[in-house]
């Protein structure tokens, strides 16, 4: 059972859930740890990278990481649950929580990149309002590009 969401308003190596979603990401895309630290180090030092988090007794056992693209556009980037803990409607929540975060923050469009092979995701995704705009060809394979507007009555006023 989840006992609690967490966010981060920004994930660096200095924070002590740095190493826990490291791993649940490691295991979640399957590659190696190192590969999924040298990515998060070198994004968010362009820019903050924000955290949600699922914990069940005490561990992390999802996340879902984004950033901005540009004013207005986010980008939510990287995100898994534990697979003992797959199916319960973590991966849902996050999204939601990090979409009502956005919105508060004033962005209108949010997009992600997903594979194939990571069909649940992908289900998820359509089921939440994103729309495929595009594929491009990357080095782990063909790429699907989603794309969601935020409702405009949502969206906070500048």
């Amino acid at each position: 059972m989840i006992q609690e969401y967490l966010f981060q308003k920004q994930l660096s190596p200095d924070v002590p859930t740095w190493q826990p979603v490291v791993e649940l990401l490691a295991a979640a895309l399957e590659t190696s740890a190192a590969d999924v630290a040298q990515d998060l180090r070198y994004q968010q030092q362009r820019q903050p990278v924000q955290a949600w988090l699922a914990v069940a007794e005490g561990q992390v056992v999802g996340c879902k990481l984004g950033y901005e693209r540009q004013p207005g556009h986010y980008y939510s980037w990287l995100g898994g649950v534990h697979p003992d803990f797959q199916g319960r409607g973590i991966a849902a929540e996050l999204m939601r929580r990090q979409h009502a975060w956005c919105r508060q923050q004033g962005y209108q469009r949010i997009r992600t990149h997903t594979f194939n092979r990571w069909r649940a995701m992908l289900l998820l995704n359509l089921r939440h309002g994103f729309d495929i705009i595009g594929t491009m060809q990357s080095p782990r394979g063909l790429t699907i590009v989603l794309e969601k507007e935020l409702p405009p009555d949502a969206v906070k006023e500048k």
